[in-house]
């Protein structure tokens, strides 16, 4: 059985993405290029999917090569109709950079407390006795 071979993700370097939300469940990459190609020139089309069910999220990231292209894109789609489905344009930014890498926590207790807690393993009382030198 023949594994379809799996390619790393395009670089979108340089690229200025717009986010797409209320996008149709069954529209495909092609349509959606289709659709903003009118205001310039497209690098990429992501449709994130489901981890398990591999469909569609429900939005999407449109990549443009000009920023002004884009900017127009939002201006002109944001609440257009795509079949049958009011969408919502905006300018996606990326995180903040730290150092060169992206920033990824999802604890804002551990990203923005300057004093840390320290964390100590707790040990039940019973665990305990049965090595005490009784």
């Amino acid at each position: 059985m023949n594994r379809p071979s799996r390619r790393g993700p395009p670089n979108i370097a340089g690229l200025y993405s717009v986010k797409v939300d209320n996008i149709p469940y069954k529209t495909t990459p092609d349509e959606l290029r289709e659709t903003f190609e009118r205001f310039g020139d497209v690098g990429d089309v992501y449709i994130p999917r489901d981890r398990f069910t591999r469909k569609s999220r429900g939005f999407a990231f449109v990549r443009f090569v000009n920023k002004h292209d884009a900017q127009d894109s939002v201006q002109g789609l944001d609440g257009a109709i795509l079949k049958g489905r009011e969408v919502r344009c905006q300018m996606a930014y990326g995180l903040p950079q730290i150092r060169g890498l992206v920033a990824r926590s999802r604890s804002p207790r551990r990203r923005n407390d300057p004093s840390p807690i320290a964390r100590h393993r707790s040990y039940s009382p019973e665990w305990d006795s049965d090595f005490s030198d009784d």
